[in-house]
């Protein structure tokens, strides 16, 4: 709890707390040290001082803070504390607290999928799809709770395991607003974390540094759907300079969404097509992995609209109508039915997309 007060100083990042943890020994140390012996440790600057000094002149109520996040069930883990994830450890710059909400589970298999905000309907597919494949084997997904290809990643994930969702953000506030409801399925049945203290709102200069935790605590980060400049390219870059893998989902050849994709592979990250890709890299265990037997059962009326459907490109209900040469007093129902079962998707108003894997019967 200190380590969180001392962190909320501005001026004092996570550099500059562990340099005076090493020279104090805890946060509890430092927190109680005269302001002259703080200064003598030559472990802040001025600027960093002089807000060390102002804070400590008008201190935080440590026991009625720390009970109005209990209430909220928000927790918190230190670098010094064994719960503390150790590929997050290794990084350059790791977060020194991390607030929490949810179940921070041991080491485990980890895998970032990440994209544009801006999404098509075979991104979204894509991303759903493969986050539920690879939950299935127990593999945790992470991505950042943004719009668009993070929500799907989100979503597949919570199908089939557990999800991880590091916000630019306090860990009490939703953003964006839509996935309010989201976030708090995330925290019942996987985790919602942060560096930044509860009550913090979204700040652009704050993704950045978001990415670099969402790389940290990954085995590889996928990449579906990036144009050339987008900001999930930065959470590649990052993992590769931690050492990490990357792997790109490719797209049409048309599409500037896919560019940033298809530059990555050109530069050597794998191309992913499906799960068993990502699990073959690391030898995990491919064998609960049910990418090829899942069997949908449809009737013949729901099989020829779903033959006619695809992943990218959304068909009104005109165009199915043409196509499967279906009754036009029925298609409505038999979408609606289909959309219930999760085999199409209504991706604009009354344009659908195929929601499920190949496998039909």
């Amino acid at each position: 709890m200190f380590l969180a007060m001392l962190q909320m100083i501005p001026g004092i990042g996570n550099a500059r707390l562990r340099k005076l943890v090493s020279y104090f020994g805890n946060g509890e140390k430092i927190w109680k040290s005269s302001v002259q012996d703080v200064w003598q440790s030559k472990c802040l600057d001025r600027g960093s001082y002089e807000n060390f000094c102002e804070f400590k002149k008008n201190p935080i109520d440590i026991d009625l803070l720390a009970e109005k996040w209990y209430k909220k069930k928000i927790k918190l883990c230190t670098y010094l504390d064994a719960e503390y994830p150790e590929l997050l450890k290794n990084i350059f710059n790791p977060p020194s607290v991390l607030f929490y909400r949810g179940i921070l589970s041991g080491e485990k298999q980890r895998v970032a999928i990440v994209g544009s905000r801006k999404t098509s309907a075979y991104g979204k597919a894509a991303a759903e799809n493969l986050a539920g494949d690879l939950a299935e084997t127990g593999i945790e997904i992470i991505s950042g709770a943004a719009r668009g290809i993070d929500t799907a990643a989100h979503t597949g994930a919570l199908k089939k395991g557990r999800t991880i969702a590091v916000l630019g953000c306090g860990v009490d506030v939703a953003y964006p607003i839509e996935n309010k409801h989201l976030l708090e399925e995330i925290v019942e049945a996987g985790l919602v974390v942060s560096e930044y203290p509860p009550g913090t709102t979204p700040n652009a200069k704050f993704f950045p540094a978001r990415n670099r935790i969402i790389s940290g605590l990954s085995r590889g980060v996928i990449v579906v759907e990036a144009a050339i400049k987008s900001g999930s390219l930065i959470t590649a870059e990052m993992a590769l300079s931690e050492g990490r893998d990357v792997f790109a989902v490719p797209g049409s050849i048309y599409s500037e969404q896919s560019k940033g994709c298809h530059k990555l592979i050109q530069q050597g990250a794998k191309l992913v097509s499906c799960a068993k890709d990502v699990l073959e890299e690391y030898s995990w265990n491919e064998s609960k992995c049910n990418i090829d037997k899942n069997v949908i059962n449809l009737s013949n009326e729901e099989k020829a609209v779903y033959e006619n459907l695809s992943y990218d490109q959304p068909l009104s209900i005109d165009e199915i109508i043409l196509k499967s040469r279906s009754d036009a007093s029925n298609i409505t129902c038999i979408l609606l039915q289909m959309e219930l079962r999760g085999l199409v998707v209504e991706h604009a108003p009354h344009c659908y997309v195929r929601a499920v894997k190949e496998g039909v019967l």
